[in-house]
């Protein structure tokens, strides 16, 4: 499997848009965009990524979640490349396939498992591939730092899903990738979220 991040403009506020390929471009892979973004300037990236003679460019399109600058651009890539597309919320104009928690993906040529993250909205996904450790999480806020926060118990579950995984790599819809690390910072967001959770209850106050 090769992720790339696709190139835009700087001057154009848009999400990472990543181009999941299989390692060898073969004619059953799945070649598959991670969110769109609103940068039109992807489409020449696109056309320009070693994706396979004899197939579509663009096989399928995954939302994380339905917010602007993630999926804007989507009706001008159904139009160039007609894939299919996926997403859990129903609100998104253009979403050909609904997706629930659990519900399993290829994407290039691995399987990705669609894990329902709930926070930063309530349609946003996380996307886990096993067999490489490879995890997209969109804008879903599974980085913690402080220990100050409030967190719904749908986004709580899902990052104790993602804490029993073994995660190499995490693709974030804004900015670099993660590559080491990963279950170390994981399992430290949990444990935040975990003591946040406990001092907004009054447990371990002193009064």
């Amino acid at each position: 499997m090769r992720v790339i991040r696709l190139r835009g403009r700087e001057n154009v506020y848009s999400s990472n848009v990543h181009l999941v390929l299989g390692d060898w471009s073969g004619m059953e892979d799945v070649n598959t965009l991670v969110d769109v973004g609103r940068d039109p300037a992807v489409i020449e990236s696109i056309d320009e990524a070693p994706t396979g003679v004899g197939k579509r460019k663009v096989d399928q399109v995954v939302l994380t979640h339905g917010h602007f600058d993630h999926a804007e651009l989507l009706p001008v890539i159904r139009e160039m490349f007609q894939p299919a597309v996926y997403a859990y919320s129903p609100a998104v104009e253009g979403v050909d396939h609904l997706l629930s928690d659990g519900d399993s993906l290829v994407l290039g040529d691995r399987a990705f498992e669609v894990i329902h993250t709930p926070g930063h909205t309530d349609d946003s996904i996380c996307l886990y591939g096993e067999r490489d450790g490879v995890l997209f999480v969109g804008d879903a806020p599974v980085l913690i730092n402080s220990v100050n926060g409030t967190y719904q118990e749908g986004f709580i579950r899902a990052l104790e899903r993602l804490c029993s995984k073994r995660i190499r790599r995490i693709y974030f819809g804004h900015g670099k990738p993660l590559l080491e690390g990963c279950d170390a910072r994981l399992r430290a967001s949990l444990r935040n979220v975990q003591e946040s959770m406990k001092l907004s209850s009054g447990v371990g106050k002193s009064f």
